[in-house]
């Protein structure tokens, strides 16, 4: 029996722009349960993640505490440009102290640094469990922890640390396992278990908030170190390799080369001098939408490919400068030239909407989808909420609008110095979303639900069967589109998050 639809190739190969609205997929033969299905995939060559979810290096889309929620739901964050690399380096530095296995730098303070520091501590990085050692380093003698219960209740908040702290100390010898330490954590019911070394000086530290967001987020992404994993941005501008120097020293992961238009000799040249200075950091470049720009940046190094260009919903680069592609066909076309030339794996950035977007992009190759306006509008994403036309709201911005571009987001576009502005992009408000942990969780079941009905087990196997032919497509009229969503009633009512929160 001959298969129904078309395989990839005759779909995208006819010369015509294609974006996802415009085609979907057949369903396959299901054989397996939910359970069984995996959702692992390479961001880079290097970097493998366990939910194929990246969002994006924009100002009001992802600081630390969005890199914190990616990460713990098996995604990545990359943190924007937008700001100094002082405050770039500072988010980053806040992911990678959120969660570790051991924490090998803890803060540490003197017992007469004062309760106002222990606040400032909090401000900074969203904890106040702090050890006391005697000169304040580590290193040196333990001696007591402050916790929030030791200083909630006091008023005067310059007094010293030695009048508030704990000194009745729940311990343990430097080099025990993770798995020793979390029996004592759970046993002793302590909040942080300091571990010292035989003269009885602070070497490292365990968290209980770890041990719990490890039974609460099980698909966490983390380096080898037990720490999250965090990407940050740069422009390819030659003095942001000061800025690369710092975000190193602060432990990032991977880099995002910013650039609108990614097949230049700036991005190359700047590609090179990440590989060559700093190897063990894996670099995303782009934006691309054509082969040949894949090849440009895979010669020049590049571990992973940034696909997009005027797609995203305050992106105006097709209507103002004429220039880009259709995000189905340049996802299908990088994808599959970078797996043939060296096996590069691609991020599709932009245009994603919804929930079908995500299984489409997926399914034309990329390994992960980078979100924006998706994910503007939730608790964690930057800014305060405000009410417009009785709705409560967040500001979203393009970082070619002329609002972002007068902070600096323009170094993505090569107009920092330009006298005469052309904004790319535009600015607007979104919903208020809630939580991303929920949206995301939300998603993924969403994913696993579409991957069972397309018969794949895994991204892997859907990327074969695209490959292959056996995934098949059939393109969508303007009439298919309006059957295929809501139609035809007097009222309807979207789907609440909240009922589904239960879900992996």
């Amino acid at each position: 029996m001959p298969p129904n639809g078309l395989d990839a190739k005759t779909l995208f190969e006819g010369g015509e722009g294609i974006t996802y609205n415009d085609f979907i997929l057949l369903p396959g033969h299901i054989d397996f349960v939910l359970d069984s299905i995996s959702l692992d995939t390479n961001l880079t060559r290097n970097i493998k993640i366990k939910r194929p979810l990246v969002s994006s290096p924009m100002d009001t889309v992802t600081e630390s505490r969005m890199a914190i929620s990616m990460a713990l739901l098996g995604g990545i964050g990359i943190i924007h440009y937008n700001n100094t690399i002082e405050d770039q380096t500072k988010e980053v530095r806040k992911v990678k102290r959120f969660e570790n296995g051991f924490i090998t730098d803890p803060v540490v303070l003197s017992p007469t640094h004062t309760i106002m520091d222990v606040d400032t501590i909090k401000d900074a990085y969203g904890f106040s469990g702090i050890p006391i050692t005697e000169d304040g380093t580590l290193n040196s003698k333990l001696v007591g922890i402050v916790t929030k219960r030791d200083i909630d209740f006091e008023d005067n908040r310059t007094k010293p640390l030695s009048e508030v702290m704990t000194r009745q100390l729940v311990t343990a010898p430097s080099g025990i396992s993770l798995s020793d330490g979390n029996k004592i954590l759970k046993e002793s019911k302590k909040g942080k278990l300091p571990l010292i070394d035989k003269q009885g000086r602070l070497v490292s530290l365990m968290s209980r908030t770890d041990l719990l967001k490890n039974e609460d987020f099980p698909f966490s992404s983390k380096d080898k170190g037990k720490q999250l994993l965090v990407g940050a941005a740069l422009s390819t501008r030659e003095e942001d390799r000061e800025r690369l120097a710092e975000l190193a020293t602060a432990g990032v992961d991977v880099i995002v080369i910013d650039s609108s238009q990614g097949d230049t000799i700036f991005q190359i040249d700047m590609v090179r001098y990440v590989k060559k200075h700093y190897p063990h950091i894996d670099v995303i470049g782009g934006n691309v939408v054509t082969a040949k720009q894949c090849k440009s940046l895979i010669d020049a190094g590049v571990d992973s490919l940034r696909i997009g260009m005027g797609s995203g919903s305050i992106c105006i680069t097709q209507d103002t400068l004429a220039v880009g592609r259709a995000q189905g066909s340049a996802v299908y076309h990088t994808a599959k030239f970078s797996r043939e030339y060296a096996n590069i794996p691609v991020i599709a950035d932009g245009g994603i909407a919804h929930i079908g977007h995500i299984v489409k992009a997926l399914s034309l190759g990329a390994s992960a989808v980078m979100m924006g306006g998706l994910l503007a509008g939730t608790t964690e994403s930057p800014g305060e909420y405000f009410y417009e036309g009785g709705v409560r709201v967040k500001k979203y911005r393009g970082m070619a609008s002329h609002e972002a571009m007068e902070k600096g987001g323009g170094k993505r576009y090569l107009s920092v110095e330009d006298r005469i502005k052309v904004a790319q992009g535009v600015s607007g408000t979104v919903v208020d979303k809630g939580s991303v942990i929920h949206l995301g969780q939300y998603l993924m079941q969403s994913l696993l639900h579409s991957l069972q009905e397309l018969g794949c087990k895994s991204v892997h196997d859907l990327h074969q069967g695209l490959y292959d032919g056996n995934l098949r497509f059939e393109m969508r009229s303007q009439s298919a589109q309006t059957e295929g969503s809501v139609h035809d009633l007097y009222s309807s009512k979207e789907p609440h998050l909240g009922l589904l929160r239960r879900g992996r």
